[in-house]
């Protein structure tokens, strides 16, 4: 009786959410289940056209090359570091930069970013450098699991800067900072702007001028934002186009997004709930069907 009075709440919850944004069904864009090895994908990034994925924290240090019509592994790559808590990747055509900065109760104070030469389609790793930094607004490290404003899993490069978009569980709302690549010092992340999402961000993509970003509620709905870059390297100016994309329960635990000429890329993993568990799935969204 508990679990169906759970999904009864859950579902007035989506619909609620549902009404105040356009309605889009992820799950009609399902390409497959993604491998036993990558069940806890935690992002997408393209490099030369090639897709790539990564596992989050407690997981091998490792790269993916996923094949983007079917999801499967087609290259691993091994990363000479620790993955604390790894939660993006973006890069600079040259090099790969892994995010290890998850920080879902709010208390690291080793925020990295490590960065990578890639040539040949092979890691550098002996050349591998790591970029530290803090929040200059945080004072407080009291552990605030789930509920912290400075936990973090998105990340782009552009403008030949590290662009870093928080994951506000209190707040609901994401901080634009930038951080200099190459800064091997610790250095301050600088604020730029911040915008009132609604939900938590869990990865971000930076494609013609424009900005998408996936994420999650605690009531398990799954959304889509699209942002214009007003100016170079400026988002949260005018509104986003917001779409939901439906339940966790139903599409996984929303946590990649990668964007090329031909479409959208997302994927989940595997997502656990006390009515039930999900898969950790791949999408393709063709360009013609948002036409963003």
């Amino acid at each position: 009786m508990k679990k169906v009075f759970q999904l009864i709440l859950i579902i007035f919850s989506i619909l609620n959410s549902a009404q105040q944004s356009e309605i889009f069904k992820l799950k009609n864009y399902r390409i497959s289940v993604l491998n036993d090895s990558i069940q806890e994908t935690s992002g997408l990034n393209f490099f030369s056209e090639k897709l790539y994925t990564f596992n989050d924290s407690g997981n091998p240090a490792e790269l993916y090359e996923i094949d983007k019509k079917t999801g499967k592994i087609l290259k691993i790559l091994k990363v000479k570091a620790e993955n604390k808590d790894w939660e993006a990747l973006t890069n600079d055509g040259e090099n790969f930069y892994i995010g290890d900065f998850g920080n879902n109760a709010g208390i690291r104070q080793d925020l990295k970013i490590f960065k990578i030469p890639f040539k040949n389609n092979q890691l550098q790793n002996d050349s591998l450098k790591i970029i530290s930094f803090y929040y200059p607004e945080q004072q407080d490290f009291t552990p605030k699991n789930i509920s912290t404003d400075f936990d973090l899993e998105s990340m782009i490069y552009l403008n030949g800067k590290l662009h870093i978009f928080t994951k506000e569980w209190a707040s609901k709302s994401t901080t634009h900072y930038t951080l200099d690549p190459d800064n091997f010092e610790k250095q301050a992340a600088q604020k730029i702007e911040t915008f009132k999402t609604g939900f938590m961000i869990s990865d971000a993509y930076y494609f013609e001028k424009k900005l998408f970003v996936v994420g999650y509620t605690k009531k398990t709905e799954v959304f889509l934002m699209i942002f214009n870059e007003s100016n170079s390297g400026i988002f949260f100016k005018n509104n986003p186009w917001k779409l939901y994309l439906g339940s966790a329960l139903s599409i996984g635990q929303i946590e990649g997004i990668a964007v090329d000429e031909t479409g959208i890329y997302i994927s989940g993993e595997k997502f656990y709930s006390p009515i039930g568990n999900t898969k950790p799935y791949f999408y393709f969204i063709p360009k013609e069907k948002l036409k963003f």
